[in-house]
């Protein structure tokens, strides 16, 4: 006689246990409110075990490194160390140890929360099915993430390529490392390995960091060619074929075809949305290959679920994760209106020197605002604390629109994301230009040419005749 399966019935029903998922779970189980948790991979998913954690690991070994290779400027001796990279190996994953317990399912069960380790696939619109248990929630949260993206290349299937989801397992260090995509998480690990002494090929078929704004992509780019990188853009990949230690890629430039060997290959072609295998269709939840259908509330077609994070498309970033669980979580439990806004939403590339962006970029503003739209500047040059660091490569851009609203800020140069935040929370607030103008920052600092490039909105007064009038009767008067 078969038994009968295990039914729980919680409010919330939490399916992956990424970012965003364990944002909504720990969120709701510490308002009282009884969740399931469901994950049939590695707790703390692709952040924790092969995306953000493990590459800022690797690039902040690559810096240490880097440092010694400054010395000259500074009147200290250049050193170039010599590398252990199982130590660097070792060093990536003592910190994923050190992290792992606040996403543990220990740390979750003590919260409260019913956590299942098994494969979930939807019985009906209401009805989940995870191994011999079956829940009944009174909502759905799906946070299922994303995979590596792989294209359809001839041959790539014949050879032992990497990912970001294994390319943090080698413990030995890549002779030629060929890098196909040219986005931020291609050129970030590009730059690293290449600090610590691989060779290093970009194959990109546009430019590089193609969503961000030009100017400031020149400017990264002109680093990563310094440090020795290979950059081949506007450059498509044919073939594939060799094997492991010895991986041939035939090449289709504007001057022909051409055969580049390197040693291993890595594929940072993007993400794709994680929806299959989960029979959405018999819950009446539609989705692509783009990711789950939402709409601005973060609801599927199905009134009961929810879809957040890297499932649904669109920004596939760790903070729009918790992001969209914040959402979710006033939704659910407290019954408010919510609505996703990505115009305050920021984003970073980790190269050195990073590369943020938040709002418009000019070229966008622009095509919406037309001539209404100003541009504000100030290089890295011009900031005391740069110099002192040499460190002056780079510059911040402002985009205002009428009355001085701030439409975006883009930036290149050290310390480009912690420099990001604040313009984050004056977006958010709603701050106007005129504000961050008049702001008092410490010296010497960074921080000092957000303030530099925000006073330009002022140029223009400085040649106002009525201004000039004005002072003028002013001095007259004593």
């Amino acid at each position: 006689m078969t038994a009968c399966p295990k039914l729980l019935t919680p409010d919330i029903c939490v399916i992956g246990a990424g970012s965003a998922g364990l944002t909504v779970a720990a969120a709701a189980a510490q308002f009282g409110v009884p969740v399931v948790l469901v994950e049939k991979g590695e707790m703390g998913g692709e952040c924790l075990n092969t995306g953000c954690v493990p590459s800022k690991a690797l690039i902040a070994a690559a810096a240490v490194r880097q440092t010694g290779r400054r010395g000259p400027a500074f009147g200290i001796e250049a050193t170039e160390p010599a590398v252990d990279y199982a130590g660097v190996h070792r060093h990536i994953h003592e910190v994923i140890a050190k992290i792992a317990p606040h996403d543990s399912v220990e740390r979750f069960e003590g919260l409260g929360v019913t956590v299942l380790r098994d494969h979930a696939r939807f019985r009906d619109a209401r009805t989940l099915e995870v191994g011999d248990t079956l829940v009944r929630p009174r909502r759905f949260v799906i946070a299922t993430g994303s995979t590596a993206a792989v294209p359809p290349v001839e041959g790539l299937e014949t050879v032992p390529y990497l990912t970001n989801e294994t390319v943090f397992g080698l413990t030995e260090l890549p002779g030629h490392l060929l890098v196909v995509g040219g986005g931020p998480v291609g050129v970030e690990l590009a730059q690293a390995y290449r600090r610590l002494g691989s060779e290093v090929t970009v194959i990109e078929t546009g430019s590089i960091l193609s969503r961000d704004d030009p100017e400031l992509v020149e400017v990264a780019r002109e680093a990563l060619s310094a440090d020795g990188v290979r950059l081949l853009e506007n450059t498509t990949l044919a073939e594939v074929g060799g094997s492991a230690g010895a991986i041939e890629t035939v090449v289709e430039m504007a001057s022909g075809r051409r055969t580049i060997a390197g040693t291993h290959i890595l594929v940072a072609t993007g993400r794709a949305p994680t929806v299959e295998g989960l029979d959405l269709d018999k819950a009446g939840i539609a989705y692509s290959a783009k990711g789950i259908s939402v709409n601005r509330g973060l609801r599927t077609t199905n009134r009961r679920a929810y879809a957040i994070g890297d499932c649904v498309g669109g920004l596939q970033f760790t903070h729009v994760a918790g992001y969209h669980a914040s959402l979710a979580i006033r939704s659910i439990l407290f019954r408010l209106p919510v609505k996703v806004d990505t115009t305050r939403l920021p984003r970073v590339t980790y190269l050195d020197p990073e590369l943020g962006q938040i709002g418009l970029t000019e070229a966008q503003a622009r095509e919406i605002h037309g001539d209404r739209v100003r541009v504000l500047s100030a290089p890295f040059s011009g900031n005391d604390r740069a110099r002192a660091e040499r460190r002056t490569e780079g510059l911040v851009k402002i985009v205002t629109g009428p009355r001085g609203r701030i439409l975006g800020v883009g930036m290149v140069g050290a310390g480009a994301g912690e420099l990001l935040a604040g313009w984050s929370l004056a977006l958010s607030a709603g701050v106007k230009i005129s504000t961050v103008a008049s702001h008092v920052a410490p010296y010497p600092t960074l921080s000092e040419v957000n303030k530099a490039a925000a006073i330009g909105y002022f140029s223009e007064s400085l040649t106002n005749p009525w201004l000039r009038r004005i002072l003028g009767v002013l001095r007259r008067l004593g």
